[in-house]
């Protein structure tokens, strides 16, 4: 559809609603197929969904992973009404700034937001697992070492970061890492629990939980690793207090923190040069603290600590590779 059909599109959907002086206003910043408007109308606002034909299955998993974080008491953005036949979706508005959003605020403020996400991450970690497993593949080895072959094509070896003598050694480690880390343990997850999911409501700490249509079995310290390594980095005290708070109930230790956390900032740096080359280049700027982060827990793990001390100084002289622009 031609965003003037979207609209047509959306607003003969919405006419049943009987939304009185409504305006529909574009809202930016996704990445996806997916395409949402917030409504402004005479009792308050909403959000649409529109789901492209390629993207409409994840309308049904949005709607059932939904009521599985709701019925696990995680708090989600309401659906209101929905026509997956038909692409749209309408959604409870739950504010308009993420938690990425508030991140030039005291992390005194910030860390009672990141320890109450945590405590949804638990109940999320709560959810049956033979109901996640029915939704979406396991995050295991093979769709481990998939998201690392994107970094790898996009911007470690376009940006120089993946010449020999290091361009086996590294292969090797990513293949270890994943090995390792789809061995284990698994446990729900979100899957892409981080910052910019979560909307503060009001002073807090409460969130709701944005983009939850991925849920599945995933390493059991995946949502934790996510949360403290994407986009908004806690700084390291804020960081050790609430491993030492919750590492033990997500049930992994240091080890597989940090070997989720090495692949995940890997995964996310990819998926950052992914987006700047579909237009958002805003992302670039995130690329070199997310490979410094993958340099910190590559170095904590066995696989990886030798190869740090050859990688690290290389990465660095080049400013983290050339292929940002």
């Amino acid at each position: 559809m031609e965003p003037a059909a979207d609209l047509v599109a959306i607003t003969d959907w919405l006419a049943p609603h009987r939304f009185r002086d409504l305006v529909l206003e574009p809202l930016p910043g996704d990445v996806s197929p997916r395409r949402y408007f917030r409504i402004r109308h005479r009792e308050g606002t909403a959000i649409v969904a529109h789901y492209p034909p390629e993207a409409r299955p994840a309308c049904a998993r949005f709607l059932a992973t939904g009521a599985l974080l709701a019925g696990a008491g995680v708090r989600v953005p309401g659906v209101l009404a929905a026509d997956c036949a038909a692409g749209l979706m309408l959604l409870e508005d739950v504010g308009s700034r993420t938690l990425y959003e508030h991140g030039g605020e005291p992390w005194q403020r910030l860390e009672p937001f990141f320890a109450e996400a945590l405590r949804l991450g638990l109940r999320v970690g709560g959810i049956p697992e033979e109901r996640a497993a029915a939704l979406n593949p396991p995050l295991a080895e093979d769709l481990l070492d998939g998201e690392l072959r994107q970094t790898w094509d996009l911007l470690l070896v376009p940006g120089g970061l993946a010449e020999l003598p290091l361009r086996e050694p590294l292969e090797a480690t990513f293949r270890e890492l994943c090995r390792r880390l789809g061995a284990a343990p698994a446990r729900p997850a979100h899957r892409d629990f981080m910052a910019r999911n979560l909307v503060p409501l009001g002073d807090g700490p409460e969130l709701a939980v944005l983009d939850h249509q991925d849920l599945r079995l995933a390493p059991a310290a995946y949502d934790l690793a996510s949360l403290l390594n994407d986009s908004l980095f806690p700084p390291p005290d804020v960081e050790e207090r609430l491993l030492g708070k919750f590492l033990p109930a997500f049930g992994a230790d240091r080890l597989a923190y940090h070997r989720a956390a090495a692949q995940r900032t890997l995964k996310a740096a990819g998926t950052f040069m992914s987006f700047a080359r579909r237009g958002f280049r805003r992302h670039l700027a995130l690329i070199p603290p997310t490979l410094e982060r993958a340099l910190g827990h590559l170095a904590a793990l066995p696989e990886g600590e030798e190869l740090v001390g050859e990688l690290a100084p290389s990465w660095r002289r080049r400013g983290f590779g050339s292929g940002f622009g």
